[in-house]
């Protein structure tokens, strides 16, 4: 297998990037910007560990996130498995990535900066939905922001509706822990129990 080593095979076989990849790169949200944060109701979280990395989804109402400046992000946490590993690696490396979607668009936006995780009560209490405060709320402050080609959402082809897999091809969260678990786990059982499971743990 033929591999790349180093940093000059990188660039001989991509080359550099061009200005537009540049120049759109900020170290603070424009208004340009916080448009897309706005309209975004989902967001993938990067963070790194000593365990390794991790990649955990966001989601609320669109806007979820909060700007509270130009160059500051709050995010709330709601109630959901208790792993917690996106803010157990924070704890120990505040570096974090963000990548928001828009259902519809193709372009998306990347944040990248360095998080704490807040307990304060009247900031969780200002994340309140449907009664119920954030457990606690990941501020980020920003270093870097730009949008990404839609390259990979028009390949995807992701809002096509046409495209969409049936979820009932795919295996349930229920024959997953059966396997998992050695069977352990009554599989049949977890998924009649799913739809509330999933209603309870939504906030």
């Amino acid at each position: 297998m033929n591999t790349i080593t180093t940093i000059e095979q990188l660039e001989a076989l991509y080359g550099r990037p061009g200005e537009t990849s540049l120049v759109k790169e900020l170290d603070h949200i424009i208004p340009e910007y916080a448009a897309f944060i706005e309209s975004s109701p989902f967001v993938s979280l990067a963070t790194s560990g000593p365990e390794g990395l991790d990649c955990s989804p966001r989601g609320d109402k669109a806007g979820f996130v909060r700007i509270h400046d130009d160059r500051t992000l709050m995010m709330p946490d709601r109630r959901g498995n208790n792993r917690a590993d996106s803010l157990r690696n924070i704890l120990r490396d505040p570096r974090v990535g963000l990548l928001f979607l828009v259902p519809g668009s193709g372009t998306t936006l990347r944040v990248n900066g360095r998080a704490e995780i807040s307990i304060d009560p009247e900031l969780c209490a200002s994340f309140t939905v449907e009664g119920k405060p954030a457990r606690s709320v990941t501020v980020i402050a920003v270093e870097a922001v730009y949008f990404q080609c839609a390259r990979a959402i028009h390949r995807s082809e992701l809002w096509n509706h046409e495209r969409h897999v049936d979820p009932a091809s795919l295996p349930t969260p229920g024959e997953i822990l059966a396997v998992t678990s050695r069977h352990r786990i009554d599989g049949e059982t977890y998924d009649k129990e799913w739809p509330e499971r999933a209603k309870n743990s939504m906030w």
